[in-house]
């Protein structure tokens, strides 16, 4: 049996998977699946949101010590989350079975313009102005490719149950920017998705990092920011498909 951890990314909670949780349980049914929930997001928005990736890489293995989970460890990390898996095997390889990295970025190999498309600045900027509703309406544009009416409703009500205080947001913010990564490839097995039509995080982000770190690279061809939300088959087809080949 493998435990699989799905870590998300900023201002986002684990209710943000949808259905891919339990998709992915169906895919491998004698395995465990976890999604941690960050502190400052989701049932966790009354705690301070951690200032650094770091302690997020740190957070992961405490809170799996706390819930007896099994390691080694099947990470799936969106944005984000990617960013604290990777610091996570730096720091404890040992804990790390796989790592699926979707839509991330990282300093060591991207400009700001691509980490965060420069044509939404302005857009993220006035979140700050702008209720929940309307707020999750930006965020979900941002997101997703798909025009699901379902969908967006259950992120406007996550976001009046579980606001996210802005302090926490600008904490996981510079938590974000101040993150580098490192320049030499994770020490465990690393799948990279991504997005030809993301239109939050430039996909020449996650084809960079594939370069410099030869490792796979898979690429669908219109979904949004949100690949398991748009696209969770496609997701769990090039996960099923890496580790039969790793295997």
């Amino acid at each position: 049996m493998s435990t699989w951890i799905l870590l998300r990314g900023l201002m986002r909670e684990t209710r943000h998977w949808g259905d891919f949780p339990q998709q992915l349980q169906t895919r491998f049914p004698d395995d465990r699946v976890i999604g941690l929930e960050w502190p400052g997001n989701g049932s966790l928005y009354r705690q301070k949101s951690l200032n650094s990736i770091k302690e997020m890489a740190g957070y992961c293995q405490q809170t799996l010590i706390q819930q007896r989970a099994s390691q080694p460890y099947h990470v799936i990390a969106i944005s984000m989350g990617a960013m604290a898996a990777l610091e996570w095997v730096r720091l404890r390889p040992v804990d790390v079975a796989s790592c699926t990295l979707i839509n991330t970025s990282l300093a060591a190999f991207n400009p700001a313009h691509q980490r965060l498309r420069a044509r939404n600045w302005h857009r993220l900027v006035a979140l700050a102005l702008l209720g929940p509703t309307e707020r999750e309406r930006v965020i979900f544009d941002l997101c997703s490719n798909q025009r699901d009416a379902a969908a967006l409703s259950a992120w406007q009500q996550y976001a009046k149950e579980c606001p996210a205080y802005f302090t926490n947001v600008l904490r996981q913010l510079w938590a974000a920017s101040q993150y580098r990564g490192d320049r030499s490839p994770p020490s465990v097995p690393t799948l990279l998705l991504n997005s030809a039509q993301d239109r939050l995080v430039d996909p020449a982000c996650s084809a960079s990092i594939a370069r410099a770190w030869q490792c796979p690279l898979k690429t669908h061809p219109y979904a949004g920011h949100d690949l398991p939300l748009d696209a969770p088959e496609w997701v769990l087809d090039q996960l099923t498909a890496w580790l039969a080949q790793k295997n």
